[in-house]
């Protein structure tokens, strides 16, 4: 892949939206929603990232790779800020990101209406009672476990082609 010469404001975000989740790296920070922001100081360039929940395991490593994407382009003076308000949510990621995690085998959280969350309405509550498959598209799906390959996903799978699956989940 290669990196852009770190020079304007738009240039520095693209360094920093190249950086791949370490836990499913079909997805950019940008497409995940981690990346908050980037700016040029005095003092160097500042990035901001927010973790999927407090104390991901992910966060030294995504801190890492920032900083290596930044020195390919011969910038060594970044620093990286780790925020945790506003929480991240999954209404973050971006339709491209969905449309990668249902390509890489994973549900993606179910999208939430423009505006907000569901459950902010009087006498609705979510609740997932089936996903389809990213494999064959089937909705008779059931959730193994609550947890699946990382904290925060769920483990499922497939009652047509029996294949498990993550899913991402609504946070």
């Amino acid at each position: 892949m290669r990196i852009p010469t770190a020079g304007t404001v738009g240039d520095l975000w693209q360094v920093a939206a190249s950086v791949l989740d370490p836990e499913v790296p079909v997805l950019t920070i940008e497409d995940l929603g981690v990346l908050r922001a980037v700016e040029e100081t005095a003092d160097g360039v500042t990035v901001t990232i927010t973790p999927t929940y407090s104390g991901c395991p992910a966060m030294d490593a995504i801190r890492d790779d920032i900083v290596a994407a930044f020195a390919r382009t011969g910038r060594d003076d970044v620093r990286v800020e780790v925020v945790l308000s506003p929480a991240w949510s999954t209404d973050r990621i971006s339709d491209a990101g969905r449309r990668k995690l249902e390509e890489f085998g994973i549900a993606p959280p179910p999208a939430r209406a423009p505006g907000g969350d569901p459950a902010a309405v009087p006498g609705v509550v979510p609740l997932t009672l089936s996903l389809r498959c990213p494999q064959c598209g089937s909705p008779d799906t059931r959730e193994l476990s609550r947890f699946g390959s990382t904290a925060c996903k769920s483990l499922w799978v497939c009652n047509a082609c029996r294949e498990p699956f993550d899913h991402f989940k609504a946070i």
